[in-house]
């Protein structure tokens, strides 16, 4: 059912699997009970657990022997992926997600070495310092670091100037970041072509969706949000989190590239891709909107119909978005 405004569309998709979405979701739900949880201090050999596990899966994730990893200038890590054929026609700027505490470069291998395969692009993955070891303002830091660099050198380094950016949940978040920080800091305007963001938190003095959704033991709920922000800004209070460098809901969006934004119908964030959509829209931007029937925050790590119809779709925005 789409809806249309002057440069908004938002489609609520996947109507026809609720029932397999929601069936996992509540078995998600009951399993909860045997996992480790995301506390706002873990203690250093659950946080170890965690992230070797990347977010609380069963085993380490797959490390393919295509993906490169590599230092920029200045010690921002990164993990890169080339298309088969060796010829990018765009770069894509990847954030990964884990409430900025957890998560790595090398997390979803399988699913970015798709990506360089089928839309034909060069991906590099930021490896951003974590909290609580390195609170705001170090990993958005890495990520402008990283964003720069390819300003100044992916013409060098992989042949196209063609750059895209994204990424999910907290690397949602933090590519609206390193968008606004290029345009305040540097001046950069234009050089990112689109961004792609998969339920961010984009206001992190809480949206109603995060206040109201309570403690359904889900991959994120209000507790679990209220943790990380803790972990990731130490001591700052809601008004303080409201401020626009660490909530991009309320910062001035002129000039941000062409979006895709994807959010599920069971997500605590689901408020903060809504109003973002319309913030975005308003600043002059086109921007897709994506609703997910019945998914919850993270649905597109798990095997599940909405998962792959997902990531298909993200690839054939990533191949076109742009040119």
């Amino acid at each position: 059912m789409p809806m249309t405004t002057t440069m908004t569309t938002m489609t609520v998709t996947d109507e026809d699997c609720l029932a397999e979405t929601l069936a996992f979701n509540e078995r998600f739900a009951a399993a909860a009970a045997s996992r480790p949880t995301r506390g706002r201090a873990p203690d250093p050999a659950l946080l170890a657990h965690l992230r070797r596990n990347r977010l609380a899966g069963d085993a380490p994730p797959v490390r393919l022997p295509q993906g490169r990893d590599r230092s920029l200038a200045g010690g921002v890590r990164v993990r890169t992926f080339l298309p088969p054929s060796g010829r990018a026609e765009g770069v894509y700027l990847h954030v990964h997600g884990g409430g900025w505490s957890f998560g790595s470069a090398d997390g979803q291998d399988e699913r970015l070495y798709r990506i360089a395969e089928e839309a034909r692009l060069a991906v590099v993955s930021v490896d951003y310092r974590l909290a609580p070891e390195h609170p705001f303002p170090a990993g958005p830091d890495d990520c402008e670091a990283a964003a720069r660099w390819l300003v100044e050198h992916a013409a060098a380094e992989f042949g196209t100037d063609r750059l895209l950016i994204g990424g999910e949940s907290a690397g949602a978040h933090l590519s609206v970041l390193t968008l606004l920080r290029l345009r305040d800091r540097h001046g950069i305007h234009g050089a990112f072509r689109a961004a792609h963001l998969l339920f961010g938190p984009y206001d992190l003095s809480m949206t109603p969706s995060q206040r109201s959704f309570g403690a359904r033991p889900l991959l994120s709920n209000t507790e679990s949000m209220k943790g990380v922000y803790e972990l990731f800004t130490p001591g700052a209070g809601p008004e303080e989190r409201r401020a626009p460098e660490l909530s991009p809901l309320y910062a001035d969006l002129a000039g941000m590239p062409p979006a895709r934004m994807v959010v599920g119908t069971e997500d605590p964030l689901l408020d903060d891709s809504l109003f973002m959509a319309q913030r975005w829209r308003a600043a002059g931007a086109p921007v897709h909107l994506g609703i997910v029937a019945g998914a919850m925050h993270g649905f597109t790590l798990f095997p599940l119909t909405v998962t792959e119809r997902e990531h298909a779709r993200e690839r054939e925005f990533l191949a076109s978005a742009g040119r």
